[in-house]
């Protein structure tokens, strides 16, 4: 696989310029997507410097603190942009994602057919998959789901739109892949001389993962929501 030196990967800043002089013009924000750059940059050197060490380690303790923390920081940044940030709306966000990624990774263990429980090779990068996924379609989904209710829609029919505007994502990139796009995953092993046959194997899980784990954790944080706390 052809190496990318960190000069030639700073041609990739060009476009991004263009992006964050318009995104100040229009905003009037000079700071967000730069700031959010630099700190993807450095968590993305520092956890490469992470997986080295967990891939050599293979300590189940350990793994199962990273995995905490995955889980805990997927949490607080879908409670970042909501407006009910009490410790009850936390629990309810943490225990979705909790039960849905907890599921898909069983379900994953037992199709890849692992040697062992746990494999961080597999385990860590699909964990942070499938806790980004429920990270984001949450998101969406609380967004919408407040502002229905804000607009004075009753509790169930805001349920209903939001669950369908979470979910437009996961379906258009099934409808798409394949014909408009290939999808991050599959590319990467392609690149990597994985026969394209197997690579397809592999996204065929990944999509099924993305769009359950997210639609899962929408469905279980809609029964709490219900249980336990009313707007």
């Amino acid at each position: 696989m052809q190496t990318i030196s960190f000069a030639h990967l700073s041609l990739m800043l060009l476009p991004l310029i263009i992006v964050i002089h318009f995104y100040y013009k229009y905003t009037n924000d000079k700071k967000e997507i730069a700031y959010a750059t630099i700190r993807m940059v450095l968590q993305l050197i520092l956890i490469g410097y992470v997986l080295i060490f967990l891939f050599k380690t293979k300590d189940l303790l350990v793994g199962i603190c990273i995995l905490s923390f995955m889980l805990i920081t997927s949490t607080i940044i879908t409670l970042r942009i909501t407006q009910n940030k009490n410790y009850k709306h936390y629990f309810i966000i943490f225990i979705s994602t909790f039960l849905s990624a907890i599921l898909h990774l069983i379900l994953i263990i037992e199709v890849l057919r692992l040697d062992s429980f746990y494999e961080p090779r597999y385990i860590i990068p699909l964990a942070g998959m499938i806790l980004g996924n429920i990270m984001n379609v949450l998101s969406l989904c609380i967004e919408r789901f407040e502002k229905e209710l804000l607009r004075g829609e009753d509790f169930i029919q805001a349920r209903n739109i939001s669950f369908k505007a979470s979910m437009i994502p996961q379906i258009n990139t099934l409808l798409a892949v394949g014909l408009v796009s290939l999808p991050g995953m599959m590319t990467g092993q392609i690149l990597s001389g994985v026969d394209p046959l197997i690579a397809v194997r592999y996204q065929i899980m990944i999509m099924i993962m993305c769009i359950s784990s997210g639609g899962i954790a929408l469905i279980i944080y809609y029964k709490f929501k219900e249980k336990l706390t009313s707007y």
